[in-house]
């Protein structure tokens, strides 16, 4: 995806004090609509229908609707979604042609500095939840098609959204100025053309409409794409972990054939590989799914060929993740004893059901194996925690696919606390995947509270005190310079 060529220039204390990630992901509040704007303000002119179906397909392509479309029947585009975060709950907003509470009276070219710069209609930023740091990269043709299919063929909903009421210094907006001077490269996609016209139009889908890097690419302390670790090698999202998508074939997808990637892109299951679950399974229902096969083949050509990033873990078994385990054959020798594993009381009571007792699943795959599954042979248990907790809800060609979940959501009677969750990690790992991984009380109650924090939220609690000794220390020193000025004068 994109590749960035510029540096961090360094961070100044406001900087520090006022940034964060994650804010309303949406183009527009209720307030960014002027009341005296012109009548004509906005787009009026039906356009071709060929370029409202191009923009209706980009929009797929950008999953827009992922956020700004409520989970479970919300109305398309209305907003309304509220989105954990550790910096606290995002509301998205309401991107419909409303002309009250969404985008109605935006401008093509207001439309596009949102949509690439990340500035509203009003002049406030937004915060790249709203994934403009990539929406950059879109051609002036496609952020007109855009334009033209939210304007035209989106119904208006005039209905407002609750705001995102972030901590302080977390709501101010204006130390985004500052950050985009530091990290936006403000470009459009470029083709190189020393790569075939496949893979650049793989590279435009991935950089720049379905943004994979801002999952599959690790964070600096200020939470844009980190410069200094390798491009989609895997990064933290929430309580889950997006995998390391390069060319390697041992730590990332070379491994893999292009049917098999075509096939996940689609479907979210290869049957002795992976399934998609949490964020990648919403990229999936809502977006990739969708697109033409061509496209996916370019996404897997652009990926195919991508620089090959060794994993950083700590497992000494260099294998695929897909290739560990084997199916189980001790189970019935430990059912009834006294002493029996605790990881196996809790598997054979809320899992053995679905995906058998010795791990195999059902024969039609849809429940998966527990072993040659990548959520139990990675270095790392991030995702199979975070499946246990949050289960596995995705739609594909209008068929669910469904986990329970089993953490805060499940019923009292489904609900696993945090040793039970722990135990049966382990009895998986040790008896389908990776046993040189083991997870510990603490991994569960992490993944529970919504993953690793980040810097910036772990800071919140000190950042206004941190702001008002600068501010004395500020004032202090003025103060000590006029008076050494008026000592000097009066000598």
């Amino acid at each position: 995806m994109r590749s960035m060529s510029f540096k961090s220039r360094g961070t100044t204390a406001l900087s520090l004090l006022l940034w964060t990630l994650c804010a309303c992901p949406g183009l527009a509040r209720a307030q960014d609509v002027r009341p005296d704007a012109a009548p004509g303000a906005a787009q009026s002119a039906a356009p071709d229908a060929a370029l409202i179906a191009r923009g209706r397909q980009l929009a797929v392509a950008a999953d827009c609707a992922a956020c700004h479309t409520a989970p479970k029947g919300g109305v398309p585009f209305a907003g309304g979604y509220a989105i954990e975060s550790p910096m606290g709950a995002i509301v998205a907003t309401n991107i419909t042609p409303s002309t009250t509470h969404g985008i109605g009276a935006y401008t093509l070219a207001e439309f596009q500095r949102a949509l690439r710069q990340g500035v509203r209609r009003d002049g406030a930023h937004l915060y790249p939840a709203m994934p403009y740091t990539a929406y950059t990269q879109l051609s002036d043709a496609d952020t007109q098609a855009l334009y033209a299919y939210f304007m035209h063929d989106v119904k208006p909903v005039d209905t407002p959204v609750a705001e995102t009421h972030l901590p302080f210094p977390f709501s101010v907006r204006a130390s985004m100025a500052a950050w985009n001077a530091m990290f936006l490269k403000d470009q459009r996609f470029t083709p190189d053309p020393a790569k075939t016209e496949q893979v650049n139009r793989g590279a435009y889908l991935a950089n720049a409409l379905a943004h994979c890097s801002t999952c599959h690419t690790p964070r600096n302390t200020l939470m844009a794409e980190d410069l200094g670790k390798p491009f989609l090698s895997g990064a933290n999202v929430g309580p889950w972990f997006a995998p390391n998508i390069t060319s390697d074939k041992v730590h990332g997808i070379g491994g893999w054939s292009d049917d098999e990637l075509v096939q996940y892109l689609k479907t979210g299951q290869v049957h002795g590989k992976a399934q998609a679950a949490g964020p990648m399974a919403e990229a999936i229902e809502h977006s990739l799914q969708h697109l033409p096969e061509a496209d996916l083949r370019a996404i897997v050509a652009y990926l195919k060929q991508t620089p090959a990033v060794v994993g950083g873990g700590t497992s000494t078994d260099i294998r695929p993740r897909h290739a560990f385990g084997d199916a189980s054959r001790d189970e019935v020798a430990l059912r009834g004893l006294n002493d029996v594993d605790p990881g196996w009381r809790v598997f054979s009571a809320s899992c053995a059901h679905c995906h058998q007792e010795n791990g195999t699943g059902t024969r039609n795959g849809e429940y998966p194996s527990l072993f040659h599954n990548t959520a139990t042979g990675g270095d790392r248990a991030d995702n199979l925690i975070a499946t246990i907790l949050h289960g596995v809800d995705r739609t594909v060609a209008g068929k669910p696919h469904f986990m329970p979940a089993f953490g805060d959501d499940a019923s009292f009677t489904d609900r696993l606390s945090d040793q039970e969750i722990a135990d049966l990690s382990n009895y998986v790992l040790s008896r389908y995947g990776n046993a040189a991984v083991k997870v510990s009380l603490e991994d569960v109650r992490v993944a529970r509270a919504g993953g690793p924090k980040p810097l910036l939220a772990k800071a919140q609690p000190f950042l206004v005190p941190a702001a008002v000794l600068v501010l004395l220390a500020l004032i202090a020193l003025v103060l000590r310079s006029r008076r050494a000025k008026r000592a000097r004068r009066s000598l």
